[in-house]
């Protein structure tokens, strides 16, 4: 697996042969699948593990099954920073979402082995980001940052219907430790940590941009199922004005919500909204059939606490008003919250001026979706991102990173911590 360092550009061609390796490791459908906590997720870990020892560099392996690479100098380093992401991918998904993260950190300890890093940094491989297998996501960052639940390690898996914890301890990983809900390590050891990831979205592309550093990830408000009830009728005998029409009260609900998330943009603000799932029930409709009731879900983020706390309360004040002008009720189930997660400001500014020395203006924008990232900062970890551009956006086998950009982003992780003295 060691390509010489002879080659004009053998960090580019290492990363086109460890996507491609591991691709071939996982194929599933269109695209890869590496299930979280599963054989194949320790087969892409196993492969880097033996990469990463060619490299002459040193592998551990902590107790929640996350992989750890370091140049053996800094094995037992008393305080270091960290590149990281996970290798488990969604349901037939793409090969970089996650993965990206990892073969970066890599090429960055590789680059240092030869250059000099001026601090220990070490490489993180983390298991379980995705929730498509469990139903939770970052197990593999909250096990290590202590913050993972017991209703997580006894969540069931999509497939088999068995508990996290009985995957883990089917791979030998003793969940002991992890029930104590304790860390895995001092994490005043880790002076930072950075992540790459591909963008998920549009942005990079539309501007022509590499790369960009990222200021935070939004936090969200999730409801899973709201349920809108009325009154069933047939569609042509019930006047306007006797109707207890739950569709049209949804839609009520989500222009008003629309409304909203317009004026926010135009002050200032920031928020996204989806109804990713919308319907009634199609047993018991008809196109001639006022249905009785609509489920559909919910998806507000924001960067901002605040924003968050006002539409949580514009929701359902909105809700009470519809109820009571169209007769109808609304019931949201369960709120599943995720707190927004501010980069740090220090680590931010050092990616930017990082960014400028690799020749690229410096660009920042917000991530959108949830990362690893996030679980660092809200344990109290300094943390930062790099987004790299990719077209068709994520969790399919569309993903279209490229590797130069890749190695943009690679390259200003690289400029960033070759600079940072503590």
């Amino acid at each position: 697996m060691n390509i010489a360092m002879t080659d004009p550009d053998p960090l580019s061609r290492l990363a086109h042969q460890i996507f491609d390796d591991l691709r071939a490791l996982s194929p599933d459908g269109a695209g890869v699948s590496r299930p979280a906590y599963s054989g194949i997720e320790t087969q892409a870990l196993d492969y880097l593990a033996d990469l990463a020892r060619d490299h002459m560099l040193a592998v551990d392996t902590d107790a929640a099954g996350n992989m750890w690479f370091s140049l053996p100098a800094h094995r037992n380093a008393e305080s270091f920073m960290v590149i990281g992401s996970h290798v488990d991918t969604v349901p037939e998904g793409g090969n970089y979402d996650g993965l990206a993260g990892v073969v970066a950190g890599l090429l960055v300890l590789i680059r240092g082995r030869d250059r000099g890093l001026r601090i220990p940094v070490k490489c993180l491989a983390m298991r379980g980001e995705e929730s498509a297998w469990f139903g939770s996501c970052y197990l593999g960052s909250k096990a290590l940052t202590g913050q993972m639940t017991a209703a997580e390690l006894a969540a069931p898996h999509k497939g088999d219907g068995r508990p996290l914890a009985d995957h883990m301890r089917a791979l030998g990983i003793d969940t002991a430790p992890l029930t104590a809900g304790q860390p895995l390590m001092l994490l005043d050891q880790i002076a930072g940590y950075v992540e790459l990831h591909i963008e998920q979205g549009p942005l990079l592309i539309e501007r022509d941009m590499p790369a960009a550093v990222v200021t935070g990830i939004r936090g969200n408000i999730r409801y899973r199922s709201v349920t809108c009830t009325g009154a069933g009728g047939h569609s042509g005998a019930v006047p306007r004005a006797y109707r207890h029409d739950p569709v049209l009260a949804m839609a009520d609900l989500l222009t008003r919500l629309d409304d909203s998330w317009l004026h926010i943009l135009q002050t200032g603000g920031d928020l996204v909204l989806t109804s990713g799932i919308v319907g009634t029930d199609p047993a018991r409709h008809a196109i001639t059939r006022i249905a009785d009731n609509v489920s559909f879900s919910l998806d507000i983020r924001s960067q901002s606490t605040e924003v968050l706390d006002h539409m949580r309360a514009y929701l359902h004040e909105e809700m009470a008003d519809i109820a009571r002008v169209r007769g109808v009720s609304f019931d949201t189930g369960p709120e599943i919250p995720a707190a927004p997660a501010l980069m740090d400001d220090a680590m931010v500014a050092g990616l930017m001026e990082a960014m400028g020395r690799t020749g690229i203006a410096p660009f920042s924008m917000a991530s959108g979706a949830g990362h690893d990232a996030a679980v660092f900062a809200q344990a109290g970890v300094p943390a930062a991102m790099i987004f790299v551009r990719n077209r068709n956006g994520s969790h399919n086998p569309r993903e279209a990173m490229e590797i130069a950009d890749f190695m943009v982003g690679t390259r200003i992780i690289s400029e960033y911590l070759e600079a940072t003295d503590t």
